[in-house]
């Protein structure tokens, strides 16, 4: 059972990493923010000459709104199934690939894996292993499952109904 010292440095660490992770967010946005507006304001300044500082504004706002409107149109058009489109055989795919489709369709698991990782590699190996193993296990099931969902479609399209077991 980890001390009250141990846990206390893991919650410190923890607290550190989640404000650090705040702190560069708000810059990030903040550098964004800034960059935009002096691209807008440089933009304004370069076309001012050509058709005044009124016709400069408005092909500037006229622009943005359209790169605004491109934005959420792409934001809320539906996506395409990456499934569908690829259609190939999963047998030849490499472990690899299928830990890379496990991230894009689980990123929130993932990341608490990868994060459970990083804590437990730190310390105990027995449980790092444990980790490993489950980890597997929930990836093998995963496929087992797809395996499944894909026959079930095959038997409804060739009109047969095949026992899954």
């Amino acid at each position: 059972m980890p001390d009250s010292a141990w846990l206390q440095g893991v919650l410190r660490k923890a607290v550190a990493a989640i404000i650090g992770f705040m702190l560069a967010f708000v810059l990030l946005v903040a550098l964004l923010i800034t960059g935009f507006y002096m691209l807008v304001n440089a933009t304004t300044l370069a076309l001012s000459p050509m058709l005044g500082e009124a016709g400069a504004m408005a092909v500037t706002g006229v622009s943005c709104l359209l790169l605004l409107a491109l934005f959420f149109y792409r934001m809320t058009r539906p996506a395409t199934s990456k499934k569908t489109a690829s259609g190939g055989d999963r047998s030849s795919a490499s472990p690899i690939d299928a830990i890379r489709e496990l991230v894009r369709n689980n990123p929130l698991e993932a990341a608490f894996a990868a994060f459970a990782l990083g804590v437990v590699e730190q310390g105990d190996p027995r449980l790092k292993s444990l980790l490993l193993q489950g980890g597997m296990v929930l990836m093998k099931e995963a496929e087992a499952e797809q395996a499944r969902d894909k026959d079930k479609t095959d038997s409804r399209e060739s009109g047969t109904d095949a026992p899954v077991t």
